[in-house]
């Protein structure tokens, strides 16, 4: 029968520094005099939260030293596990020698080393001729990679590890070796250091080595400095965080020179961030300028053709919404100049919601104003600057009819002073927009006993809306679409220069089948009929002459992970207009995606021809180690691609490997195609959680 002792004798040096007390389990406990204590037998030992295992312990309290035979196993608080053949330690073993001892960190990250001597209260262990790997180690077939160094140092309390005369081997076979090496451990999320190296390949730049170093600035901000060489360029590139109580900042830069420029420098920054400022309100801003158009496309920064800076403040709750903003724009399009955007954009709005107890419903009252600017002395044809300052009030309510018809009504008042300059065919003045409607929807739900239900949903919406006053010009509706979003909305404008006049009729139908599984199918139709055209929209919009196109729109999800969506516009004579569809499928292993947008031309857009695109995307997990992924973009209209890509990833518990490629067959500041490959390598089990690593591999005979 197993003996329970409680360790007075090991005791006696410890209640000194605290009322702690050790306690061992063992199949046989004896005392020898008054100066040792033998444990042998499936020995167990408890402290602090500490629990090894042993064959045999001995307790000699002259030296206050354990003598413990293996095999040892010591579980600490933190989690790490020593295992040794023979140890000396102190009775708190915190301090001693472990011989033939095997080091393992958070479950992941193993260090094998002929002997550790732990000092300084644990704070230090130091391993001699060690051998480190997370990898998955069978036998004496050597490990996928592996780290020997003559002596390493583990910091637990800065949670580092120190390696002295070290050499990476990969599979046995020494690649590189380093004097001295400093690495975080499993545990450790932030430490100042190199990350993991990249390896991009383009044709404009050839090959090249990206090799980030990671510098801790404190427990709130971090600055990442990473060197880019090819035989083509230098380049610095650099990230700095920084986190507030009330929000954090984001900058990333680089700085350029290189073959395709040269004896230029070549830069951008990039900026934003988010703030807290109280009482609901939230402040965001963002940054972004560059040296030249071709530089963002040139190093894959971003396929972004306009730049955008802008500060934005907004407030939201359940009555009020405050928003306040402004922009600059620049473009980095070819043949587009800054003065058409226009560059410097300012705009604020102020609503708040009422709910009035006599005549039930919702009235929304606000405020709202802009200002667009453009330099006079770059572009005197194209300088026109304006300003709208306005007012709002709108009602909103709906009832049920005792024969199922739902009534909506919606009402809307706008007073708008515009003032504009620098364009003689504009005037200033006073608007006034009022524009009201009602909308009737009729529901019919049949329901089955398969667990299927239908629904049937006419609807019809009678509208008015005029402008009076001056006509401004139209700075903010430039992309009406008609969709089902606003097929029964008071307008189709998106912005508030623009408005529709007249008396308007919508209608259309929409079927709903949801299944039991909950498989949903869906349909609708519709088409708007208006009193008299409307100048705001182009010949591309479907809503150019009185009667609009019809818009059709269907979907379909299925249990499967299937779906599929389609939105065209078509007229009387069944020609098409824009047409978008998106097919997915998407399983635990597998996904799938294709899309089809078709544009007509328009010329008012700058689209003398019509265009047209697929696109394709496709990820597959081919095992738990492989995964492959591609996605293309090909212009129908072209008849080319206008972008591929695939990228192959394979991963275990010790490694991850991704190698990517793309082909980028024009750009909006760059005709040339430009083809990219990168490589990144990624030894888990430094600084890295075991969430990120592959399955585990199994040892063979």
């Amino acid at each position: 029968m197993r003996a329970l002792w409680v360790l007075v004798i090991l005791c006696w040096p410890l209640t000194a520094k605290a009322q702690i007390t050790a306690s061992l389990v063992a199949d046989s406990v004896t005392v020898v005099g008054e100066t040792q204590l033998i444990a042998t037998g499936n020995v167990q030992a408890f402290y602090a939260g500490a629990t090894l295992s042993a064959s045999r312990i001995i307790y000699d309290r002259p030296t206050d030293r354990l003598i413990i035979e293996g095999p040892i196993f010591l579980r600490e608080e933190n989690g790490d596990i020593l295992l040794a053949d023979r140890a000396e330690l102190d009775p708190r073993f915190e301090n001693g020698l472990l011989r033939g001892a095997r080091l393992v960190l958070n479950q992941q990250l193993q260090l094998a080393a002929n002997q550790i001597s732990r000092v300084e209260d644990g704070r230090y262990s130091a391993l001699t001729r060690t051998v480190a790997t997370s990898c998955q180690v069978c036998g004496t077939r050597a490990p996928l990679w592996e780290i020997r160094a003559e002596t390493v140092i583990h910091d637990t309390e800065a949670r580092q590890l120190y390696f002295e005369d070290a050499s990476l081997h990969v599979r046995g076979v020494p690649i590189f070796w380093l004097p001295r090496m400093r690495l975080p451990d499993p545990t450790l999320d932030r430490a100042t250091g190199f990350l993991t190296p990249s390896i991009p390949t383009t044709n404009d730049l050839g090959v090249g080595i990206k090799i980030p170093y990671f510098i801790r600035l404190g427990d709130r901000a971090d600055l990442t400095l990473t060197p880019y060489y090819s035989g083509a360029t230098n380049t610095l590139e650099a990230r700095f965080r920084q986190a507030y109580l009330a929000g954090d900042i984001e900058i990333n830069a680089a700085v350029s020179r290189d073959d395709l420029l040269p004896d230029t420098w070549r830069s951008y920054i990039e900026g934003n961030g988010r703030f807290d400022l109280g009482r609901d309100f939230k402040l965001t801003f963002s940054t972004e300028a560059v040296s030249d158009p071709d530089y963002l496309s040139d190093y894959s920064y971003s396929e972004a053709d306009r730049l955008a800076s802008g500060l934005r403040v907004v407030r939201v709750d359940d009555d009020e919404l405050f928003v306040a903003e402004g922009n600059y724009y620049a473009s980095l399009r070819d043949g587009e100049v800054d003065s058409s955007l226009p560059p410097l954009v300012l705009s604020f709005g102020y609503e708040r919601r009422i709910v009035p107890d006599v005549i039930g419903g919702v009235v929304t009252w606000g405020v709202s104003g802009d200002a667009l600017n453009r330099d006079y002395e770059l572009d005197p044809d194209n300088a026109r600057d304006l300003s709208r300052l306005g007012l709002m009030a709108a009602y909103h309510n709906q009832w049920i009819a005792p024969i199922g018809i739902v009534a909506t009504v919606d009402a809307d008042l706008r007073l708008d002073y515009y003032a504009v300059a620098d364009d003689p065919a504009a005037e200033s003045g006073w608007r006034v927009g009022p524009a009201a409607a009602i909308t009737l929807r009729w529901p019919f739900v049949r329901p089955s006993s398969g667990g299927v239900t239908q629904v049937i949903e006419p609807v019809v919406s009678l509208g008015y809306s005029d402008s009076i006053g001056v006509l401004p010009p139209n700075e903010d509706a430039l992309l009406a679409e008609l969709d089902e979003g606003n097929l029964y909305a008071l307008t189709r404008t998106p912005g508030q220069d623009a408005r529709e006049v007249g008396t308007r009729v919508s209608a259309g139908v929409a079927w709903t089948r949801t299944g039991p599984g909950g498989e949903v199918a869906s349909l609708s139709f519709g088409r708007v009929y208006q009193s008299e055209t409307q100048p705001a929209y182009s010949l591309a919009s479907g809503q150019s002459s009185a009667t609009s196109d019809w818009l059709l729109t269907a979907g379909l999800e299925t249990r499967g992970g299937f779906g599929i969506d389609l939105r065209t516009l078509f007229d009387d004579h069944w020609s098409f207009n824009k047409t978008e569809t998106r097919i997915d499928w998407e399983n635990d292993r597998i996904g799938l995606a294709a899309a089809y947008l078709w544009l007509p031309a328009d010329p008012s857009r700058d689209r003398e021809t019509p265009a047209s695109e697929w696109r394709f995307d496709a990820t597959a997990q081919l095992s738990p180690n492989w995964a492959v992924s591609a996605d293309a973009r090909y212009d129908v209209g072209a008849d080319q691609l206008a972008r591929a890509g695939l990228g192959v990833g394979w991963q275990n518990e010790c490694v991850t490997v991704d190698l990517s490629a793309e082909r980028r067959y024009s750009s909006s500041t760059d005709e040339d195609p430009t083809t990219t490959y990168n490589l990144t390598i990624n030894l888990i089990g430094f600084s890295t959680g075991r969430s990120t690593a592959g399955p585990t591999g199994q040892c063979r005979d």
